[in-house]
């Protein structure tokens, strides 16, 4: 007789220990491939839970903060090194539970590796300054300082390269963490949390709760001993951070929405267009904030491009992530799919010529997830709803445009401003564009995904609220500064009013 396989039970991880949620309840986390597969069951987390974590962070950061830079990074150190021993597992674990394919779960663990790597290097670079003081006998110099208890909330669509952006930093500079992962991938954060764990980070210093956004997120925002708060997500929610942030004056970065545009100009080599079009549309599912739903193609190369476009998109082979012959794999989930198939609704309705894909996946293979076609909509006006607003899913607007100022009108004429791209062969046109384009990021050449750890990551518009993730630019978000005076005169001295070694009054 056949026997149920009992699933897998998981816990938060609060104080050093691995515990059950107050709730005692917990919820499913399903293959997207293939929902029958139930990957584990997940603490539904309280306020409660949160509160147990934030005390843990808190009591921690008083001698967590006190730990040589250089020592906390040796754990940040051996972090690495463990992802890199088991990047593999971590990578088809990612893939089960979220359905990109191997080759993208693999750089996902990659950039956590990379962002991991970087953090401990900056150990030992958390330079400050130094400068000559306007009164004699006086030394003058700028260190950083943890800010406090941070809480990071993370998406699902890189659930542990994202994860990784924050807390490297938060740890590196001293800070401790309360991490929420979304409900659609926890096994990941299970994972990369448990990894910390192995590599020493003392008791309090990481806490995990998973759950839901209101029992877990917003009683984090909201908490009076949080001092900081780092979101990923929609700007919808985004909003509703800032809002909840702003009474108590906690740091607050937002990472947001995209609409990200690439302009095909009429002397760019139009393969490699195709090649970043395809890559920037439909690389994971189109689920990036990055991803290229938007592309803009001069009239004189409309034609060819579309057609070579349109081609590329009919045969990428669509299925399970873990197949390494599968190009595109499923929606992460049932909502995000019938989000997708209501924008081609709306993109038929306005008038945009569906030219490929238009509809889910739902028979043999695709029997049991959540799979939908690559899909192009051709002739687009710029105002369409599909052209103005982040669908979050592998569908893409081709626009055609009249000449490079007007692909840069198109180009921003959206809520958001992430990442642009520009295919040109012409050097005046590539630099043009790089300072007309109002993205926090500008590719050339390139579609608009693939941004590098020791660079800024981020955006203006609605994409952003001015903090950046990544390289130098996230020790700003961690770290608060503080400005010191020695003065060894052994006399008091007034800045601004004396002058000179004598103390005369200025006149």
């Amino acid at each position: 007789m056949a026997t149920a396989v009992v699933p897998k039970v998981f816990k938060n991880f609060i104080n050093g220990e691995w515990v059950e949620s107050r709730s005692g309840r917990a919820f499913e986390n399903r293959n997207p491939a293939n929902h029958n597969e139930l990957i584990g069951l997940f603490p539904a987390g309280t306020p409660e839970d949160v509160d147990l974590a934030v005390e843990a962070a808190r009591e921690a950061l008083k001698s967590w903060r006190q730990v040589p830079a250089p020592k906390r990074a040796e754990i940040l150190f051996r972090a690495a090194e463990l992802l890199v021993r088991r990047k593999e597992e971590l990578a088809r674990d990612m893939t089960r539970e979220m359905g990109k394919i191997l080759a993208e779960t693999r750089g996902d663990v990659q950039e956590a590796i990379d962002m991991t790597y970087y953090m401990a290097g900056e150990g030992r670079r958390q330079f400050g300054q130094t400068t000559p003081s306007e009164l004699p006998n006086k030394f003058c110099m700028t260190v950083r300082e943890p800010v406090g208890v941070c809480g990071l909330i993370t998406p699902w669509n890189f659930p542990m390269a994202i994860p990784s952006w924050k807390i490297m930093p938060a740890l590196i500079l001293g800070n401790t963490v309360v991490f929420k992962p979304a409900t659609d991938t926890p096994l990941s954060a299970y994972h990369l949390v448990q990894i910390l764990q192995e590599a020493g980070v003392p008791r309090g210093v990481v806490n995990l709760v998973t759950g839901s956004g209101s029992q877990v997120g917003t009683p984090l925002m909201t908490h009076k001993d949080v001092q900081l708060i780092s979101f990923t997500g929609s700007t919808e929610v985004g909003r509703k951070v800032s809002e909840a942030c702003a009474p108590e004056f906690k740091h607050c970065h937002l990472e947001m929405g995209g609409k990200n545009i690439i302009l095909v100009m009429e002397d760019a080599n139009l393969d490699l267009a195709v090649d970043g079009a395809i890559w920037g549309g439909f690389g994971t599912t189109g689920q990036r904030c990055t991803a290229a739903s938007r592309v803009g193609v001069h009239k004189k190369v409309y034609k060819e491009f579309l057609e070579k476009f349109v081609e590329r998109a009919k045969k990428l082979k669509v299925g399970d992530g873990l197949d390494p012959t599968t190009e595109m794999g499923p929606c992460v989930n049932e909502s995000q799919l019938r989000t997708v198939m209501e924008y081609v609704e709306i993109g038929k309705n306005e008038g945009a010529r569906l030219v490929a894909g238009g509809h889910r996946l739902e028979h043999g293979a695709y029997a049991k997830g959540w799979f939908h076609e690559p899909t192009i909509f051709a002739d687009c006006d710029p105002k369409m709803r599909i052209c103005q607003e982040e669908i979050f899913g592998p569908v893409v607007s081709v626009i055609p445009v009249d000449n490079f100022d007007h692909a840069i009108e198109v180009a921003n004429g959206v809520p958001y401003g992430l990442s642009s791209s520009i295919y040109t062969r012409d050097l005046q046109k590539a630099f043009r564009a790089m300072r007309a384009l109002e993205t926090g990021i500008v590719y050339v050449n390139a579609p608009t995904i693939g941004a590098e750890t020791h660079l800024p990551f981020g955006g203006i518009k609605h994409t952003g609220n001015g903090h950046r993730e990544a390289s130098v630019a996230a020790l700003d978000f961690y770290s608060e500064w503080k400005t010191i005076y020695v003065d060894y005169s052994d006399r008091l001295q007034r800045a601004q009013i004396d002058t000179g070694s004598f103390g005369a009054l200025k006149e």
